[in-house]
């Protein structure tokens, strides 16, 4: 007999792990079977040293999430297999083999379990509403219903690709800017804690007035050496503050609002969560989701707070007769007043889908040339901030040695 490590799943989906003695896998299968288990995975433990057995990558594969990525190439292969004639319980066993995240093999198999049992892909993939969200189970479960489970599949694996590119280049256009004020905010750390202290010993000794300037560089000098690590504690707790304000509804909505008015990372921030706005909801009524739940859920992916609650709340107007085109009106310091002509063309010709898709291939553009180009405008303003910076410090620190020495008639 051979003690094998297991997990196995029961009729809700529930996962459990174990160990048991058994012959071999497929008599364990069996014996688990007859318990109203399904088996997902038998390994034979391996003596003693099976016992502590850690495995560095399935612990990291439980922290972090299920990526875009990943969810992307499931859908797509997902769709080709379904349409070439694949079972879909077929189809999901062979993409849980190849799927190289171990967290990711879990879903796919509770989700082939709870189709195995009768239930539907939509029912399956709600067992993991956190991984996949609302948009891509509203969108299988109306596929699934009007038998469009391919097309869905297909458009929910080309929205995930846009969203994505989107994404990625925003954070990329971002990453410059932040890389450089780290890099200027611990320069600046490292002189208040090593040059300004000896070239403070050095003014001292000439006895001249100093400057406020000087004074205030000696003083922050000072604090960084003496209480370095209150002060690191102090910007900690002020960083969580804060986050913590930005997870409330006020806070949130206030950042969102100054963010929209910065010079050219608004007009960015405005077209990038534009472009996924017309995106998600033409994918999303194409698919056949109600005009209403398809502004709950569109309203739920966009990032920006005052985007969110104004498509969320355009449901209410339009529930009551209004327009979309009128209902999205409101503000225009959100959507642009060409994405509200576009909406209200559509709407009269019956082809909104198409001016959405329209709209997001025109915003989409937009954001990728701004990301394109944001470095060339950023960098001289960076550029004048390390120079004013440095001045600043190189004048308040030198001039009192220079006053000195003036006053010495050299």
């Amino acid at each position: 007999m051979s003690v094998f490590l297991y997990s196995a799943a029961d009729q809700s989906g529930k996962v459990t792990k174990g160990q048991r003695e058994a012959v071999d896998a497929k008599q364990l299968g069996a014996t688990l079977k007859q318990e109203g288990l399904l088996v997902l995975s038998a390994e034979e433990k391996k003596g003693m040293g099976a016992v502590v057995n850690f495995d560095v990558g399935e612990m990291l594969s439980r922290i972090r999430p299920v990526s875009v990525v990943e969810k992307m190439f499931f859908a797509r292969n997902l769709s080709v297999m379904v349409a070439a004639g694949l079972p879909l319980t077929r189809a999901l066993e062979a993409l849980g083999r190849e799927a190289t995240n171990p967290k990711f093999k879990r879903v796919i198999a509770d989700i082939n379990s709870a189709v195995v049992k009768g239930k539907s892909f939509a029912d399956g993939l709600h067992i993991h509403e956190k991984v996949f969200g609302d948009l891509f189970i509203n969108m299988v479960e109306v596929g699934e219903a009007t038998g469009k489970l391919t097309l869905v599949l297909k458009l929910l694996a080309n929205q995930m690709k846009r969203d994505h590119s989107l994404k990625r280049r925003v954070k990329g256009a971002m990453m410059y800017p932040a890389i450089i004020m780290i890099a200027l905010g611990g320069v600046g750390t490292l002189m208040m804690y090593y040059v300004v202290p000896t070239i403070t010993a050095t003014i001292k000794e000439l006895g001249v007035p100093l400057p406020f300037t000087t004074r205030m560089i000696m003083a922050i000098s000072d604090i960084v050496v003496n209480y370095g690590p209150y002060v690191a504690v102090g910007v900690a707790a002020c960083v969580w503050m804060v986050w913590r304000l930005l997870k409330t509804e006020k806070g949130k909505r206030t950042f969102d609002t100054v963010v929209l008015r910065v010079p050219i990372f608004g007009p960015l921030v405005r077209k990038f969560n534009t472009a996924r706005f017309c995106r998600t909801l033409a994918y999303l009524l194409t698919s056949g989701v109600p005009i209403i739940k398809s502004l709950d859920i569109t309203g739920g992916v966009l990032g920006n707070s005052l985007f969110r609650n104004l498509v969320r709340g355009s449901a209410a107007d339009i529930q009551k007769g209004k327009p979309l085109a009128a209902a999205l009106g409101g503000n225009p310091r959100i959507f642009q007043p060409l994405v509200i002509q576009m909406i209200a063309v559509g709407e009269e010709t019956g082809k909104i889908s198409d001016m959405l898709l329209r709209l997001a291939l025109f915003f989409e553009e937009e954001v990728a040339g701004v990301t394109k180009n944001l470095s060339t405008i950023v960098e001289p303003i960076l550029m004048i901030i390390i120079g004013v910076a440095v001045g600043f410090f190189a004048v308040s620190m030198l001039q009192p040695i220079y006053g000195s020495l003036g006053s010495i008639g050299i």
